[in-house]
């Protein structure tokens, strides 16, 4: 084969392939498309030895646009940063890999006019689905753009779109996280949120604490949200009597919490017990680790693929809610204040309502 550099190949065109074989440009059409058995063993060789000793390269975003099919599939999250939106977009990837499809993924950052833009740049790309994880504040856009290609939702309601949605069963986590406090002897409960802002996730963790704390007469509880006094927050916290213990609702507030108790001097997890939602790679490594709630990632991405797909395969049935367990790792920082100890819990299959 005749060695070609990457810029070379792409100046080679289909009209060079069909003069150099002596063919059509249309019967290079068919060969690198779907029409290949109409053409002849020998004009089919012929191209082929062309395409080797060119090096040229099909435009296959051209080839999909002019077939209406791009195999693009778009995601829309609200901050990359985020470990649990970087896990769940490495679920969804590895299953539009694996179905033939490319990722095409848009950072917010947490901001609405960015939303915008991204959103209008997706449809530029004649993306063929869309999975969103933000608060959804341009609502006219994606009903559009839900008239016009399947829309999966991902751990976020955005209650105006009909559309499936793959996330965790807030209810049952918080109800795990509130029953192991309780059985491992704390009396006294803060949960630590990102500030609500709308977003549905937040808020039925919070909802749900406060109706497992009420279901409880052995337990009082509060809730914070994270701020500029967060150390002034759990100064007052510390100083309660009684075996006491935080439930942070997600990384971003363990890391908070963890770094604020350790400027307090706190001992860690004597002083205080802490549990968190998700599981990341740090927490083994803060005191006897952090007892964590890990939600299946991959799983809810690879889900929320899978949902899209079928949708894109003419699945009509009425929109889905896939809810996942998450699996509790139990950690030094819940050792009993009484003494005691659970084994730990896994659990992590989907419930569809």
């Amino acid at each position: 084969m005749t060695s070609f550099s990457a810029a070379q190949r792409s100046r080679v065109t289909m009209l060079d392939v069909a003069q150099h074989a002596g063919v059509s440009k249309a019967s290079v059409s068919r060969f690198i498309g779907d029409d290949r058995a109409l053409l002849s063993d020998a004009i089919a060789q012929r191209i082929e030895q062309a395409i080797e000793h060119l090096g040229y390269r099909p435009n296959q975003m051209a080839r999909g646009l002019k077939r209406g099919r791009t195999r693009l599939i778009g995601m829309l999250v609200a901050d990359i940063r985020n470990p649990y939106s970087i896990a769940v977009m490495h679920g969804v990837e590895t299953a539009c890999r694996q179905h033939g499809y490319s990722l095409v993924v848009c950072n917010t950052d947490r901001d609405d006019e960015q939303e915008r833009q991204h959103l209008a740049a997706l449809r530029s790309y004649n993306i063929e689905g869309l999975i969103v994880n933000t608060l959804g504040h341009h609502l006219d856009q994606l009903l559009e753009l839900q008239r016009e290609m399947p829309l999966v939702l991902v751990d976020r309601k955005v209650e105006p779109l009909h559309s499936d949605l793959v996330g965790l069963n807030n209810p049952a986590a918080v109800r795990m996280a509130v029953e192991h406090l309780q059985q491992q002897g704390y009396r006294d409960l803060l949960l630590v949120s990102e500030a609500i802002d709308g977003t549905s996730s937040r808020l039925e963790r919070v909802e749900s604490f406060k109706a497992e704390i009420a279901s409880r007469p052995q337990l009082t509880g509060g809730v914070l949200e994270l701020d500029a006094e967060l150390e002034h927050h759990l100064k007052i916290f510390l100083a309660k009597p009684g075996p006491k213990a935080l439930f942070c609702a997600n990384g971003v507030a363990a890391l908070a919490c963890t770094r604020a108790l350790k400027h307090l001097g706190c001992n860690l997890f004597d002083d205080v017990g802490l549990i968190a939602l998700d599981d990341l790679e740090w927490y083994p490594l803060v005191g006897g680790g952090i007892t964590a709630l890990a939600q299946p990632t991959e799983a809810i991405g690879a889900h929320a693929f899978d949902c899209l797909l079928k949708r894109l395969r003419g699945d009509t049935e009425p929109t889905r809610t896939l809810d996942f367990l998450p699996e509790l790792i139990i950690r030094g920082s819940t050792r009993s204040p009484v003494g005691g100890g659970l084994p730990p819990i896994a659990v992590c299959q989907p419930l569809q309502r």
